[in-house]
């Protein structure tokens, strides 16, 4: 049985008892989400890693993405990227290669990685039409079905799945007059495949067939937006919500199947409309995580988009999404190196602590008040260990020492803190 259909029968498993611990919540209200469809655990029956939760009232969770390209197929430097993303607090991470030996990459990373690991085997699919007969328009559909059975096989935590993409859909990008049209990967393969052979998505029409597996396996389904916006003058339009409607009544046939499901979402979202975005999502799939990339609050911050999706992603999340996938600097640019991967995390990090301190979320308030106990103490170790980079810290302070060791360079002897602290005790 999935752990859909266990939490329906009233079961508590070892596996939700774990993850309710770490949360701060019982395990009867997290069985409970689980069973409605408002919460996921995204782990493979044979992948033995530590559970995480998504979902309803959890901590907001942070996904990294990694993967070679045809440019760079550098096995080493994506392991080193995944104990990069581990090292600084990512809860899951996708493999999102199209370069190099695709099924040895996933395979060294389901090895090496202790955090969910998820996949677009549509890139796998296309990719292997593409180099067997030319174009990805000889894909078959048993091609696709095979590939995502072979990742659920593997041990494969979630799959990104472009299900909403479909003709009717497609008719209404048409008419939509969109700047930027599909920029999702996967959103495009599936388009082009579908326009080459005037047929109907294969992830729609067989979906019954893409249930199978998942149940299968318990395959966490990220029912992916093909159709996002790619700038933010698209945004919020009737092709999203069109596609957005569909996800939504497959997540209803996924519950009924007792198969877990996440929803994809923007993208590219003006400040302004992206508490609507999680409502309309919130409303429209009764609940189910939101999984959102960014979203990037401005279209012109290239090299600094991990800054625009943190924005946007901080806004998301106190709103109500529960997962955020991250943005690198290098993001519009160029496959991303070390660097960047570290840059994009802790950027995401930040954001989703800033909002579950706006939603409530059990303990992530203490954190900062912990480190402002530490900060009126002068107690720097204190604080460095608190921060997300402490490693950094340690480094920015031993190339400017200050005079004394319990303060900062920059306010030295003049320190507010040191001054208050010296009035206030004149006084009495």
């Amino acid at each position: 049985m999935t752990r859909i259909e266990v939490t329906k029968k009233g079961i508590i498993t070892d596996e939700v008892k774990e993850v309710a611990i770490s949360e701060g919540i019982k395990p009867e209200r997290l069985a409970s989400d689980i069973a409605r469809g408002v919460t996921v655990i995204a782990r493979n029956q044979i992948h033995k890693i530590k559970p995480i939760g998504i979902g309803n009232g959890l901590r907001t969770k942070v996904n990294a993405n990694i993967g070679t390209s045809k440019d760079r197929a550098s096995l080493d430097e994506e392991i080193d990227k995944l104990d990069i993303i581990v090292k600084y607090g990512a809860d899951a991470v996708m493999d999102l290669s199209t370069g190099g030996s695709i099924k040895e990459i996933r395979s060294l990373l389901l090895r090496k990685s202790t955090i969910p690991v998820g996949t677009v085997p549509i890139y796998e699919a296309a990719i292997m039409a593409a180099e067997t007969h030319g174009t990805i328009s000889k894909m078959t559909p048993d091609d696709i079905f095979n590939i995502i059975k072979s990742h659920a096989e593997e041990g494969i935590d979630f799959v990104t799945v472009h299900c909403g993409v479909t003709r009717r859909a497609i008719e209404r990008l048409r008419d939509e007059g969109r700047i930027l049209d599909i920029v999702s990967r996967g959103g495009s393969f599936i388009l082009e495949w579908m326009i080459y052979n005037d047929r109907e998505n294969p992830l729609y029409e067989y979906y019954d067939r893409l249930l199978e597996i998942a149940e299968r396996y318990d395959l966490t389904l990220s029912l992916g937006d093909g159709l996002r916006p790619g700038c933010l003058e698209d945004s919020t339009d009737r092709s999203q919500i069109e596609e957005l409607l569909t996800i939504g009544e497959l997540r209803d046939r996924a519950l009924d199947e007792g198969v877990q499901t996440i929803i994809e979402g923007p993208g590219h979202v003006p400040l302004n409309q992206i508490e609507l975005n999680i409502k309309i999502q919130k409303e429209i799939c009764k609940g189910a995580p939101f999984y959102v990339l960014g979203p990037l609050v401005t279209d012109i911050a290239m090299g600094y988009d991990h800054i625009a999706a943190a924005i946007g992603g901080a806004i998301a999340g106190a709103a109500g999404a529960d997962f955020l996938c991250y943005v690198t600097p290098a993001e519009h640019i160029r496959l991303p190196n070390i660097e960047d991967v570290k840059e994009g995390v802790i950027a995401s990090k930040i954001a989703a602590h800033a909002a579950d301190i706006a939603k409530g979320v059990i303990g992530a308030i203490e954190l900062d008040r912990e480190m402002a106990r530490c900060r009126k103490k002068l107690d720097w170790n204190g604080q460095i260990e608190l921060s997300f980079d402490p490693e950094k810290i340690r480094k920015w302070r031993s190339e400017v020492p200050p005079a004394e060791q319990n303060v900062c360079s920059m306010c030295g002897e003049f320190c507010a803190i040191k001054t208050v602290e010296r009035a206030l005790k004149k006084r009495k």
